[in-house]
């Protein structure tokens, strides 16, 4: 049987709000290094669904192991619990920057993930059990109003995951930034963690132990506020690792990272969370292959871009003639704005944005097309210049409900061309995308085109391609149903269609036509 361990200098109701003080505390800190870790795989891995379900299962199980261990921690639990505090400071804090640096040195974090996932479960899993024998004593409690405690507990602890949940994506990561808002966060769970004990229980502890916890959080305490002073070192150098040594502009808006590579006359490539969205040597040639077919094949008084606004698609538009008017939709001001401004880009897009007839709306294209864009009329081409169909994020930007919104803004004869991501690499997710726009009623032609420059270089998109293989971006042109078939190639004079250079149509593989189009609620996508 445990004896009873003397009771904490401090009255009981305000040791009783110290202790779920740092319950809250403790909560709030551990949600933000699960939500760090899923939203850093997700960026680094790619397919948020299983990096998230990769967190959140291997956290909850470790967590069980965590309470089962800390019961031999019963009979020390206040310095046990600072100790633990500590430990969890030190690898929660430094979770994201460890990820980070796996991923630019060694390709690759899913080991380090779950390793994390798995070190940072078991050590919030050891905080309830102990927090209890603390609050008991602290309350002088009757053994016997168990409930009473755990009422408590729980109640502090959800409150607090709530507040840290929300900090998170609202406060923390676009004030501070992956790395150094786990590094804060860190060391917030240190001080609180350390000052519990010492303030309530410090008399309790013997000399040694008390040094041992004081010299503890002293070191997590130091080796986070070095890291911290030097994350800005590392961040450039593990992005010369990732992205080559000719970053230019990096920089993190709400919605992504935005990174800007080529200096010294090199050609400029743009990588968004990680994904090669613009390569310098062939922008010209994709853009050409994604908006020239559809704007060709009819009317193109008025275009609607959703997505590119990195303003190459709306120079490719804006240079036909007999556009009249271009309305682009996209999500993230802050790649607008760098497009606007920055010399290399501006002059890559041609200085798109000072066109007056381009119309710039910062919005969902998802929820604009529900909302706003159909009161906005119709359109005689719809260029979807999106990202990947691959990302889970995207899913919903290629799904059969999205392009049946986006077939009410056609005008008759309207013509709708999605970029539908590596024809070649990614086979089935190309042909998801013709079926799910099938779906929507719209007839579809299918092409191809290559580019000189090679594979993808960074992020999830590393494995997307050989690095000595061309490039190889597939497309999806859509029209209303019309008499007669709607293809390109040898019948292309039938339907007007003229495909830019170096573009190819595609004939649909056996058993494309089984391919299920991709839903809401079923989507059919994976990176």
């Amino acid at each position: 049987m445990i004896e009873p361990l003397p009771a904490p200098v401090s009255s009981p109701r305000s040791g009783r709000f110290l202790v779920l003080a740092v319950v809250f505390i403790c909560a709030a800190c551990g949600l933000v290094y699960e939500l760090e870790l899923v939203a850093l795989a997700s960026y680094l891995i790619g397919d948020s669904v299983t990096q998230a379900s990769v967190v959140l299962s291997v956290m909850v199980f470790a967590m069980g192991v965590g309470s089962l261990l800390a019961k031999r921690l019963r009979c020390r639990a206040a310095v046990g619990f600072g100790l633990i505090e500590a430990a969890l400071a030190l690898v929660g804090g430094c979770s994201a920057i460890a990820l980070y640096a796996t991923f630019a040195w060694f390709g690759g974090s899913r080991y380090a993930l779950v390793a994390f996932s798995l070190a940072i479960g078991i050590l919030i899993g050891a905080e309830i059990p102990l927090l209890m024998t603390l609050i008991q004593r602290v309350s002088r409690r009757a053994a016997g109003d168990v409930i009473g405690t755990v009422a408590d507990l729980f109640a502090a602890d959800y409150v607090g995951a709530l507040v840290g949940g929300l900090a998170f994506p609202f406060l923390l990561l676009p004030q501070l930034g992956q790395l150094t808002a786990a590094l804060l966060t860190g060391a917030v769970n240190a001080v609180a963690g350390g000052s519990l004990v010492l303030l309530l229980f410090g008399r309790d502890l013997s000399p040694r132990a008390r040094w041992t916890l004081i010299g503890a959080n002293a070191a997590v305490l130091a080796v986070l506020a070095l890291t911290t002073a030097l994350v800005g070192d590392f961040e450039q150098a593990a992005r010369r690792a990732v992205y080559g040594g000719q970053v230019r502009v990096a920089v993190q808006t709400r919605v992504q990272e935005v990174v800007l590579t080529g200096t010294g006359g090199s050609p400029l490539d743009l990588y968004l969370d990680g994904r090669l969205r613009i390569d310098g040597r062939d922008a010209a040639r994709y853009r050409a292959a994604l908006v020239a077919p559809a704007l060709d094949a009819g009317p193109h008084g008025r275009v609607l871009i959703l997505g590119g606004g990195d303003g190459l698609a709306a120079r490719e538009a804006l240079s036909h003639p007999g556009v009249r008017s271009v309305t682009l939709v996209e999500i993230d001001p802050g790649l607008v704005q760098l497009a606007r401004e920055d010399p290399q880009l501006a002059a890559l897009n041609g200085h798109a944005y000072r066109d007056p007839r381009l119309r710039t709306v910062i919005a969902d294209a998802f929820g604009w097309l529900r909302g706003d864009g159909y009161a906005s009329g119709s359109y005689d081409a719809i260029v979807s210049d999106l990202p990947d169909p691959g990302i889970t994020a995207s899913t919903k930007l290629y799904s059969q409900e999205f392009y049946g919104l986006a077939a009410r803004l056609l005008a008759p004869g309207g013509r709708l061309v999605v970029h539908a991501g590596l024809a070649a690499a990614r086979p089935r997710t190309f042909w998801t995308v013709a079926a799910t726009v099938r779906a929507a009623g719209l007839t579809t032609v299918e092409y191809r085109a290559t580019g000189s420059g090679a594979g993808f270089t960074a992020g999830p998109d590393r494995a997307s391609a050989s690095p000595k293989s061309p490039r190889d971006w597939g497309f999806v042109l859509a029209a209303r149903p019309a008499p007669r078939p709607f293809t390109t190639g040898a019948a292309g004079a039938r339907s007007g269609v003229r495909l830019p250079l170096g573009s190819e149509p595609l004939a649909p593989p056996r058993g494309a036509d089984a391919v299920p189009p991709s839903t809401l609620v079923h989507p059919r996508y994976a990176d």
